[in-house]
């Protein structure tokens, strides 16, 4: 049997998400309602209950006819496609196997016009082991988290530099405070997307002020902002989720004249206390831009000196021939490697 949640349901969405052990807060409605004020479709959560088997799965369901490459070729609300939420999701399944479940969800997805699906799986849960025989699973780079068990062995987990510069930071009179204020959040965004300039990031990644807002209202308990001062100026900013023992790094920004006393280095050491202090057990940072090791990543390696978690992605055709249609219906694709490809 197969239910379908929408954010009218967002009490019984978050209930049924709630009930599952591994759940984070990439699952949950209020998360998502912000990713759909930002325009990347229409979130569900999908149920799927056969026998002592059940699994979640949240998407975003986006309309391919709304693309502004297939304007006026195919009409609305009769092609779509599956893609998991910015961040991380896919299924959570418990109760045994998942081979009938995955044919009851394929059926139904055939049933729905959903033509493809692409999926980033959560890499602390591993969900991409129980669904690795239904998708075409890619593994991608490698990523990093922060053990939060104790306070002494998330200072023994950092490099020995990580640990100088920290100290250097806390030296220079860094101050790292977090909360949910309206003006905290103002700050972010100030300071996020002044990086994003610098970094010459694609318009995606820039968040109007309501998908903000989203985040303050609608994850009142899950999502914060962690600040780093120095003398009364805010310098570095974070948001950080945290749901059911889980923290995960979720979009960061710096003051670049600032960047010598690093101050994000001291900000996730800081949240590493605040997780461990406040029950959770691990604080994702995630790797680098498309999954390289680039710099980013190895900022990120400098909080973990052990193994390592790599990142996988699924990918699934439900209709090859609809599938191909849309891929002729597109002029000049700019990156045949993307998935689905009539997006590329």
């Amino acid at each position: 049997m197969i239910k379908v949640y929408t954010l009218e349901q967002a009490e019984q969405w978050d209930a049924v998400v709630r009930s599952f052990r591994e759940h984070d807060t990439y699952w949950l409605s209020g998360y998502v309602r912000a990713f759909m004020i930002h325009g990347d479709g229409d979130p569900e959560l999908i149920v799927c209950e056969n026998g002592e088997t059940r699994g979640i799965n949240v998407v975003m369901k986006r309309d391919i006819a709304k693309d502004p490459d297939f304007a006026g070729k195919i009409p609305e609300g009769k092609y779509f496609d599956f893609s998991t939420p910015y961040g991380y999701g896919g299924w959570l399944i418990e109760g045994g196997g998942a081979e009938e479940l995955f044919r009851e969800y394929e059926a139904w997805v055939r049933e729905n016009g959903i033509i493809s699906e692409f999926v980033r799986f959560h890499p602390m849960i591993r969900n991409h082991e129980q669904c690795a025989s239904f998708y075409d699973t890619v593994r991608m780079g490698e990523v990093v988290h922060i053990d939060l068990e104790s306070q002494e062995g998330i200072w023994a987990g950092f490099t020995a530099k990580n640990r100088n510069v920290i100290r250097k930071a806390v030296k220079n009179d860094v101050r790292i405070v977090n909360g949910r204020t309206e003006e905290m959040y103002r700050q972010f965004r100030l300071i996020y997307n002044e990086t994003m300039d610098e970094d010459g990031a694609e318009p995606y990644y820039y968040f109007e002020e309501p998908f903000y807002a989203s985040l303050r209202e609608d994850l009142p308990e899950n999502a914060q902002v962690f600040q780093a001062e120095k003398d009364g100026k805010v310098i570095a900013s974070s948001v950080l989720l945290h749901c059911n023992g889980r923290m995960n790094y979720h979009l960061s920004g710096s003051l670049r004249e600032y960047r010598t006393l690093a101050p994000t280095n001291l900000l996730l050491y800081e949240a590493a206390r605040w997780g461990c202090e406040n029950g959770c057990r691990t604080l994702y940072l995630g790797g680098g831009v498309g999954s390289c090791e680039d710099n980013l990543f190895r900022f990120k390696r400098a909080f973990n000196r052990g193994e390592l978690n790599h990142f996988f992605v699924g990918r699934k055709i439900y209709d090859p021939e609809k599938y191909d249609m849309l891929v002729s219906l597109r002029s000049g694709i700019r990156d045949e490697g993307y998935f689905p490809k009539y997006r590329g």
